[in-house]
């Protein structure tokens, strides 16, 4: 019996920090330092933007985990350092920044602990230099066994082909461009995978590797595609979640939502029950993260 693509249950961490993090910004480049902002103001936006997107999925029929962050954790609601697994199994990932390895809290570690078994932990891999930051470097196609993934300074192409080898998935591996001319930094920001489409940008990815994505994702799914510069607008940044009845929802952020064509939202309410987005400009500004960003799934 196949994986699930997707899981009603996720989880997600309220901050009890959030500012623009030095120590990500050599490689995120859609996280912004404004240093006119009040501290104190960014603080109290994020946590407003977080517990609204929060009920906005609880009121969607998604059953929604949530702890509380760290105060030495600006990123801390990004919860991209573990992943699980259908078989009742989770993993911990190796991490870039030192302040982002603090994410993996002993009281975090020990709620995943009561319903899944850790399997293994890479952060010892943090001290070599060898980095993949989970299902954000990693983009899961669950059913049909494949790991999308561009190579990044958090995505080691070593540790990834060695990752899928040990797992049983199917590397599809390819190098991108950002706005900036760098590669873009997590393979979430320009592509999702959902039951029976894929949301992807073609744009961003090297011209040497285009075609053989194009080949890849068009393989067991439609394909919405999304123009390059609609990833500064997080359009890339969504992921596939059903709700108690078992309808498919998209979640994004309401950028995303505005920076769609009506064209595009179309497609995608031909694979997707109801798009469902919340307002994160906050969030999106310092963190250089989004709606798929926020969501770890529990399955």
């Amino acid at each position: 019996m196949k994986d699930r693509q997707s899981t009603n249950k996720i989880f997600m961490v309220e901050p009890k920090v959030f500012f623009m993090n030095p120590q990500t910004a050599s490689s995120n480049h859609y996280q912004i330092n404004d240093t006119n902002e009040n501290p104190d103001k960014i603080l109290t936006s994020s946590i407003e933007e977080f517990r609204y997107f929060r009920d906005c999925l609880k009121e969607n029929g998604v059953e929604v985990i949530t702890m509380k962050g760290s105060a030495k954790c600006p990123d801390h609601i990004f919860p991209n350092w573990f992943t699980t697994f259908e078989n009742g199994t989770f993993q911990i990932f190796s991490m870039l920044a030192e302040n982002r390895r603090l994410e993996k809290t002993p009281e975090m570690i020990d709620f995943l602990k009561k319903d899944y078994e850790l399997t293994e932990d890479m952060s010892n891999l943090e001290s070599e230099n060898k980095f993949l930051e989970s299902t954000s470097s990693m983009v899961f196609d669950r059913t049909n066994k494949v790991v999308y993934l561009t190579i990044s300074p958090r995505a080691n192409s070593d540790l990834a082909k060695e990752w899928c080898a040990r797992n049983g998935y199917e590397l599809v591996m390819f190098e991108t461009e950002s706005h900036t001319g760098n590669p873009i930094y997590h393979t979430d920001v320009l592509m999702y995978v959902g039951t029976s489409a894929i949301g992807i940008c073609l744009d961003v990815i090297k011209p040497d590797y285009r075609d053989y994505v194009r080949e890849k994702v068009s393989k067991h799914h439609e394909i919405i595609e999304i123009h390059k510069e609609q990833l500064l607008d997080f359009c890339g940044n969504c992921l596939e979640i059903p709700n108690k009845n078992g309808e498919l929802l998209l979640a994004m952020s309401t950028r995303a939502f505005n920076g769609y064509s009506e064209e595009q939202k179309l497609e995608i309410n031909r694979h997707f029950s109801k798009i469902v987005h919340s307002d994160i400009p906050t969030i999106e500004k310092f963190g250089g993260g989004s709606a798929r960003c926020m969501i770890a799934e529990l399955f």
